[in-house]
């Protein structure tokens, strides 16, 4: 079966498990530099871990892409004017000490959910790396990155993609961080391992997006078993 007679099953799919965020505004992160272009020498194969490696030495960058508007809720719709993955890295935030990078796109996500899973599953079938407005973050000093997103047909979506590709990742310990209508993590620590070469793909956390509001509980439960300072 080719790509485009899956696409009215992926477009089902997509329709019953999108889950969206904010796309944030005010996307500078205080005293970050533009990130330097990514090496093209062989780099090491990245390892994986299902909980706490220990503490990465460095400081803690919390790298969020959200999207606001008309949202999936319950099989329903709503209209969000902070969306869940801008709720939960808002809720890490507060309880990690760590600086906080909001990853807006150039030509920003339609206010319509509808309109929203067209352009996500266009760019999930062309491998997409959709643009990223302002300048990238400065990795250097980061011993940890928690990658935020909304889990959008099973992944996070291809902007998230476009930001580990422009950075470079190696030594790092990247933690997934997920909102998600039926899919968890999705495939974020396969693909964050494919596009972080040299990074340790620790344990994630993933919060249903209905649930995010009421989340502190199992928000501060996941920072204390991977071992992430409190403030």
């Amino acid at each position: 079966m080719t790509r485009t007679d899956r696409l009215p099953a992926r477009r089902t799919l997509l329709r019953a498990a999108l889950l969206t965020g904010a796309a944030v505004t005010n996307p500078a992160l205080t005293a970050c530099t533009s990130a330097p272009g990514r090496p093209t020498d062989d780099r090491p194969t990245p390892s994986t871990a299902s909980e706490s490696v220990g503490r990465t030495p460095g400081k803690i960058l919390l790298a969020c892409f959200s999207r606001r508007g008309e949202n999936y809720y319950y099989g329903d719709r709503t209209d969000l004017k902070i969306g869940n993955t801008e709720a939960l890295a808002q809720k890490i935030h507060d309880l990690i000490d760590c600086d906080l990078y909001r990853i807006e796109p150039a030509d920003p996500y339609p206010h319509d959910y509808d309109a929203t899973v067209e352009r996500n599953v266009r760019e999930q079938n062309t491998d997409a790396r959709p643009a990223i407005r302002g300048s990238l973050p400065d990795l250097t000093g980061y011993g940890t990155v928690l990658l935020a997103g909304p889990i959008w047909n099973v992944r996070a979506p291809m902007i998230m993609t476009t930001f580990t590709d422009k950075l470079d990742f190696r030594g790092k310990t990247v933690h997934p961080v997920t909102t998600y209508a039926m899919s968890g993590l999705g495939t974020t620590e396969r693909d964050y391992a494919a596009s972080c070469p040299g990074a340790t793909i620790a344990a994630g956390l993933a919060v249903q997006g209905e649930k995010v509001r009421d989340a502190e509980s199992e928000v501060q439960a996941w920072v204390q078993r991977v071992g992430l300072p409190q403030r």
